[in-house]
């Protein structure tokens, strides 16, 4: 290849974005360096085998934080995809773009162009959504979105009746008008299979002549001329080569982002002095700012049959597994979640701070290895789960020393302000008055988690404590306004952006799959104008 004028580390949900974007015009070489193996794996397809990557690390970086006492001093465990797509070929695929009121303080921080008006346009351009197209969905864009409105569990029915017996009313559309309610997920979903970032954008891409992949390289450094960063150190295949660029696009996601600045002297000097690391920016707020969702299941056990009477029998496993095989339907065609909502824990709120997620089935029981969506409990099951959306509580992530293939340090410090205990709090006893409901309670035969008996508000927060984790979406470690500017250059240094999750200004009111693919469709444009400049 010539010359290379861009750089991207990382084919994730950004990343992929990004070589899709810069490489449409033929006019610009641009190469793709990922860490990860190939997508060409039938459980990444799959959308139900999503279960057999969760503590695969041939696909996933398979992270864990710190004790966190937030979290009754467990460790938690945080899957992040170590594979073409990145954690959009291991995600659950729900398709949720966010507030509106999120983009407009993403505008506070970044001006008009990470505003509410500019993210909707770009989301309906990003958009083939197979609902059609109105004022707010897009349709004839590069990635498919399914309405998810066949094959549903019937106890779907009973839920969102449920919820509206509560006071949540049904809403049809997450991404629409109104975010608030309870209703069906979106799905990055097409034809039966996963559709991943790499699926929808890198993929149809890699036909140009100017852009190139390569995976199982590992980025160690970004390398610079005395501010100015002019390519990267990669390992791959045991050895180690140096690969020049114009310009260097970090899209390692949350975690790996972070990193690598931090092991290329960009973050908080005193630290990186005591580990050997040269520092040619000291920022302490590389890595900092980390902000998560966390939540937890609520468990029945049903009178009436859930997917586990399906999923658990060997003949129930062969019988789904021929559907899927011959007709690309069924429930190994779906996510684990088939509906959910956004709810108040307070009318005070002007916005919802609460997300729901409801569950066929249920898997309080582990299996060895893997996370047991295809084979769940041996009895009719079905959870109710939920996570906040704007926890105020923050976290951090350091390099633990100069080794670029050790894991970094992170403290994810969950539940640590008295807000986000009282919003909990509020949200768990709603998941009980949803269960309480005619259409629920007439189905379910009793509480198995965290069960009957834990009522008092100390023992509901100790049971959300000992069993919350993260929803998988870890957010604002290079954050937009402290590490990078409205341009996503990184602060300090030339040469260098960084375009993924870590960016984002605050932490989207839903999934973060959706503003990691935006955050790559906007940074491509935001580049490309900045070379015509």
């Amino acid at each position: 290849m010539a010359e290379i004028d861009f750089l991207i580390v990382g084919a994730g949900s950004a990343g992929s974005v990004l070589a899709d974007r810069l490489s449409a015009s033929g006019k610009h070489r641009v190469l793709v360096l990922e860490a990860g193996c190939s997508d060409n794996r039938f459980f990444v397809h799959m959308p139900l085998g999503y279960g057999k990557l969760f503590y695969n690390k041939a696909v996933n970086w398979a992270y864990e934080t710190d004790p966190d006492p937030g979290l009754g001093g467990n460790r938690d465990y945080w899957p992040r995809g170590k594979i073409l797509g990145g954690s959009s070929s291991i995600n659950a695929m729900v398709w949720i773009r966010g507030h509106r009121a999120d983009y407009d303080e993403w505008a506070a921080v970044g001006g008009a162009d990470w505003g509410w008006d500019s993210a909707l346009a770009a989301y309906r351009a990003i958009e083939d959504n197979q609902a059609g197209a109105d004022a707010w969905r897009g349709q004839g864009g590069p990635l498919f979105i399914s309405a998810n409105q066949q094959g549903l569990h019937p106890l779907v029915r009973n839920y969102l009746d449920a919820c509206g017996a509560a006071g949540l009313p049904e809403t049809p559309d997450f991404n629409g008008l109104q975010q608030e309610g309870a209703g069906i997920y979106q799905m990055t979903i097409k034809g039966g299979r996963r559709n991943s970032a790499a699926r929808a954008f890198l993929r149809p891409a890699l036909r140009r002549p100017n852009l190139e992949l390569r995976l199982h390289s590992h980025v160690t450094r970004v390398l610079f001329e005395v501010n100015r960063a002019v390519g990267v150190e990669v390992a791959r295949g045991g050895l180690r080569e140096v690969i020049r660029a114009r310009e260097v696009i970090l899209a390692g996601g949350a975690i790996n982002s972070p990193q690598l600045l931090q092991l290329s002297g960009i973050g908080p000097g005193a630290d990186l002095a005591a580990l050997g690391l040269p520092v040619l920016v000291d920022n302490p707020q590389v890595g900092g700012n980390l902000n998560d969702h966390q939540g937890l299941n609520y468990t029945y056990r049903m009178k009436v049959p859930t997917y586990n009477d399906i999923l658990r029998p060997w003949w129930g496993k062969l019988a789904v597994g021929l559907q899927y095989l011959l007709t690309g339907r069924g429930v190994l065609s779906k996510s684990i979640n088939h509906a959910g909502g956004f709810f108040r824990t307070s009318p005070d709120l002007a916005r919802p701070n609460m997300q729901l997620y409801m569950q066929a089935f249920s898997t309080l029981i582990p299996k060895a290895g893997e996370r047991p969506l295809l084979t769940p409990d041996p009895f009719s099951g079905l959870s109710i789960g939920l996570s906040n959306c704007r926890p105020t509580s923050r976290g951090w992530l350091k390099v633990r020393s100069d080794d670029p293939f050790a894991p970094p340090q992170i403290v994810g410090n969950a539940y640590s302000t008295d807000h986000d205990v009282a919003e909990m709090l509020a949200a768990v006893k709603f998941i009980r008055k949803i269960a309480a409901q005619g259409p629920m309670a007439k189905v379910i035969a009793e509480e198995l988690r965290p069960g009957p008996e834990v009522t008092s508000d100390a023992d509901l927060i100790t049971d959300f404590r000992l069993r919350s984790g993260t929803v998988y979406h870890p957010s604002c470690t290079c954050r937009m306004g402290d590490v990078v500017d409205n341009r996503l250059a990184v602060k300090g240094v030339q040469g260098l952006r960084v375009c993924d999750a870590s960016a984002f200004p605050n932490l989207i009111a839903g999934n973060t799959n959706a503003p990691s693919i935006l955050m790559g469709w906007k940074g491509a444009e935001i580049i490309l104008a900045d070379q015509m400049g």
